[in-house]
């Protein structure tokens, strides 16, 4: 009787402690993990959510993942996009949002979908509906020549108002540009900051004129507000924006004044990289008068 008891004992234990244990739950790796990336482009923010599946030894496009068929671009749920700002995507305007981004890989080309119901799991099946497509566009797939054994989306070729983003797996890219509009924006600024503000500060008209300097607007303008700027408060690096406006102007002799007095400043400053960049620049322009 004892070793009846004993042992409904002994069992009973065994089974709640397994039951203990289940309800617990083992944590284990995900297999297609999640990745969040954020990039700043022109004034906004690209933030993409998505899951990376791994290749595993699988043959993927026209396999795993077939041809001519929409794909949730990842695993689990619907990758999804948010905009900050306004974009244009490869010519195409899409308001600032949150977006689920699909694609319709082939071959030779592919269909990338901005949808504007981000609720779907997966590709949405039946309940997708196109009529909730933000754009659909084309581009041509990239053969990739490192393997991606994970996939993953990240963004190359950064500039002032624009990025790429692109889409890799095994052993294929697909690529995309997002652009901004930067200019209109920035240009409203400088307006009603510097323009038609008589308290403008060193800091602006600097800024100021970097950009006039850098889109290759209006060269006298921009030096007028750089000269400013270094007359109230002169930084050995707007000197050397001030001495390449000159430059830019050909008026070289004053650049390389300009420049001397930038190089005096970063030696007492300790800066050892303007002081290069303006022997590397007086040398040149030296060649130039």
């Amino acid at each position: 009787m004892k070793k009846t008891v004993l042992g409904f004992m002994l069992s009973a234990a065994l089974l709640f402690g397994a039951g203990a244990t289940q309800a617990q739950g083992i944590k284990m790796p995900a297999p297609s993990p999640a990745q969040k990336v954020e990039q700043a482009v022109g004034l906004g923010t690209i933030t993409v959510d998505y899951s990376r599946p791994a290749v595993k030894g699988r043959t993927i496009f026209g396999d795993l993942v077939p041809y001519g068929k929409i794909w949730r671009t990842g695993a689990n749920a619907s990758t999804k996009i948010k905009f900050s700002d306004d974009v244009i995507i490869e010519g195409n305007k899409v308001p600032a949002g949150e977006y689920a981004l699909y694609t319709i890989p082939n071959k030779d080309e592919w269909t990338v979908i901005i949808h504007k119901n981000t609720k779907h799991w997966g590709d949405g099946g039946p309940e997708y509906k196109q009529e909730e497509d933000q754009l659909r566009f084309k581009v041509k797939p990239q053969q990739n020549p490192r393997k991606a054994e994970s996939f993953t989306i990240n963004f190359t070729n950064l500039k002032a108002d624009a990025a790429d983003v692109e889409i890799l797996w095994d052993k294929t890219i697909v690529p995309f540009t997002v652009k901004t509009d930067v200019d209109t924006r920035v240009m409203a600024q400088i307006d009603q900051q510097v323009m038609k503000n008589a308290n403008a500060t060193p800091g602006l008209y600097a800024a100021a004129a970097n950009y006039y300097y850098e889109t290759n607007r209006d060269l006298k303008q921009a030096h007028e507000w750089m000269k400013k700027a270094n007359e109230k408060d002169p930084k050995f690096w707007n000197l050397h924006a001030q001495a390449k406006i000159e430059a830019k102007m050909k008026n070289y002799k004053e650049a390389i004044k300009t420049a001397e007095k930038s190089m005096e400043m970063a030696k007492a400053a300790n800066n050892a990289d303007y002081v290069s960049l303006n022997e590397k620049a007086i040398a040149e322009w030296k060649k130039m008068k």
